[in-house]
């Protein structure tokens, strides 16, 4: 067993400063070209007729704001590639690529095993991916666990739960469920299971004392499970520094399956083109070669970032968050906005700030939006409420970018921040002498 004498949960500064190691290279500008190709593709299929209950469905997840946490964005995509693979096995394909009773149909059936073949080897990383962070998870807060029979009990408890869990899984299969039935009850077993963790890191009294004596779960640790998953506690850093690739790529396979399903679902009355199947085979190569690039990527930032610090690392680190800010007053009704002009690609936007006086509530609204050089206006973080946050990102084009406290919401009363703005330039590495 692991002492944690002298240690504290990692705190959102400290990962701030662990993830500045970690820089993540933009992905590649065909991921929003393709996304926007396919989704154009796709609602020009729906100019002859109109969607079907279903279909509106998929039309509603594709234009959707991605969810804000790492974790269920890799849900999101293992469902959407598990449909993706499903719409490509050879029964579900058109009648007329079944038949191939032409040389283009033959030609265009040819393509989609190749297809799918990509999107299945994605999958199993993902599957595995995912397997090998939650043993890690697991395997390390068991290191600061007693390592006699407690311990014991501890992993086959664990053990039998993942049995029962998968268990419901495959009956609900077996029962008629969908693909889509599968991965919501996964996720509803994943939000239970951090429910729990929550519940007992928040434990008090006699379950507090019962809980750290008897079976032996450190105060530290109950500490740790109790706030790491917080809307504002460490993890918001890596939503925010690591979530915007990840959410761009969600998109991106939200499209591709609204485009596949659409294509099979009108190909009875609309002859499918060469040109539609190609563009889903470019969009399937870089989709799946920037999503595993993103998984080699996130699992060594993850394998490598510890539970706990020292409480002397944390106190630095806090006092460290106090040097060259502002403070600003925010009229009721009203927005403050700081316009960073951006030159370089690849540039660091960061921002860190706080609400330090406000009547009645103690957040202000805050978003950060990018005018390019041909005037195009992107949201890059969607407006949300916040007392605090921390944050930034790697640009991916030149233009203004515009990082927005608004007050409009509040009818009397001024709300003052303080906040740092920051915009890093990207390295440039030295010329060979």
């Amino acid at each position: 067993m692991v002492s944690t004498e002298g240690l504290v949960p990692i705190t959102r500064a400290f990962l701030a400063s662990y993830y500045d190691k970690y820089p993540f290279n933009p992905l590649s500008p065909d991921v929003s070209r393709l996304s926007d190709l396919i989704y154009a593709a796709a609602t020009d299929l729906l100019k002859d007729s109109p969607p079907s209950q279903g279909e509106r469905l998929l039309i509603q997840e594709a234009e959707s704001e991605p969810p804000h946490k790492v974790d269920e964005n890799m849900w999101k995509n293992r469902e959407q590639i598990e449909e993706i693979v499903y719409l490509l096995e050879a029964p579900r394909w058109p009648t007329a690529l079944q038949l191939q009773a032409t040389v283009e149909d033959q030609e265009l059936a040819s393509l989609l095993p190749r297809i799918q073949d990509k999107f299945k080897s994605t999958l199993s990383t993902l599957e595995a991916f995912q397997a090998r962070n939650s043993d890690f998870v697991f395997n390390t807060v068991m290191t600061y666990m007693p390592q006699d029979f407690r311990g014991t009990i501890i992993r086959q408890q664990k053990e039998r739960s993942e049995r029962n869990k998968q268990a419901a899984v495959d009956a609900l299969i077996t029962s008629g469920g969908s693909i889509r039935d599968k991965y919501a009850m996964l996720w509803k077993q994943q939000m239970e299971r951090r429910r729990q963790l929550a519940d007992l890191g928040s434990a008090t009294g006699v379950y507090k004392t019962l809980m750290k004596y008897l079976v032996g779960v450190p105060e530290v640790l109950m500490d740790f499970v109790r706030q790491i998953n917080d809307d504002q506690g460490p993890m918001e850093e890596q939503r925010q520094r690591y979530g915007p690739p990840l959410y761009s790529l969600t998109r991106m396979v939200h499209n591709i399956r609204l485009l596949l399903s659409l294509l099979w679902e009108r190909c009875e009355t609309r002859k499918l083109q060469k040109d539609q199947i190609s563009i889903l085979e470019e969009a399937a190569n870089v989709y799946t070669s920037e999503l595993e690039t993103f998984l080699k990527f996130i699992g060594e930032v993850f394998s490598n970032s510890p539970f706990f610090i020292t409480a002397e690392d944390a106190g630095a680190l806090a006092a460290r968050k106090h040097d060259d800010y502002k403070e600003i007053s925010v009229p009721a009704g009203e927005t403050h906005e700081v316009t960073l002009t951006v030159e370089s690609i690849n540039s660091y936007i960061a921002w860190d700030f706080s609400v330090v006086q406000g009547k009645l509530s103690q957040d202000i609204g805050f978003s950060v939006e990018c005018i390019d050089l041909s005037g195009r206006k992107t949201l890059i973080l969607p407006y949300r409420r916040y007392e605090a946050d921390q944050g930034n990102f790697c640009t991916c084009v030149s233009g203004d970018y515009k990082l927005i406290w608004d007050n409009s919401f509040s009818s009397f009363f001024k709300k003052v921040i303080r906040y740092k703005v920051d915009c890093i330039p990207p390295v440039v590495p030295a010329a060979d002498q």
